[in-house]
């Protein structure tokens, strides 16, 4: 019987690219009091603390403290993501007595995860430049 249980690294990933801004991968891997996974979860309040802060506050910038965890997500699912199977199971499956096997679908979410994380990227640096130089000229 595996003292530890096994974790799956394409999982993992799905967990990442899915609920990356939350931060349940973390918790997936490290548990519940894993500091930067309990970091995510603090952007929900962090957004609130700044739409209370403000009047009537763009909502760009309440949302960048999430976006941001978001963006931090899909990062983490790539590192997760193309962790060699070797390397993943001395990390995370030492004690469980069984090997990983990467499939397809673990491509498939990689692909996915750079798709989206790029957009994403791309979509909020050219947000926050438009709000910067501009004041929110172009949107």
């Amino acid at each position: 019987m595996p003292s530890t249980p096994h974790k799956n690294k394409t999982v993992a990933t799905a967990l990442a690219f899915v609920l990356g801004g939350l931060g349940i991968h973390r918790f997936y891997l490290r548990g519940a009091v894993d500091r930067l996974g309990l970091l995510h979860v603090c952007s929900i309040p962090i957004a609130g603390i700044v739409y209370g802060a403000g009047r009537a506050p763009n909502p760009f910038w309440v949302l960048l403290p999430l976006i941001v965890s978001w963006l931090v997500g899909f990062i983490e699912a790539l590192v997760i993501g193309l962790t060699p199977d070797e390397k993943w199971d001395a990390r995370h499956n030492a004690a469980s007595g069984r090997k990983s096997r990467s499939h397809w679908v673990l491509a498939v979410l990689l692909v996915l995860t750079m798709l989206v994380g790029t957009t994403g990227l791309i979509a909020t640096i050219s947000r926050l430049f438009d709000l910067l130089y501009t004041g929110g000229a172009y949107g």
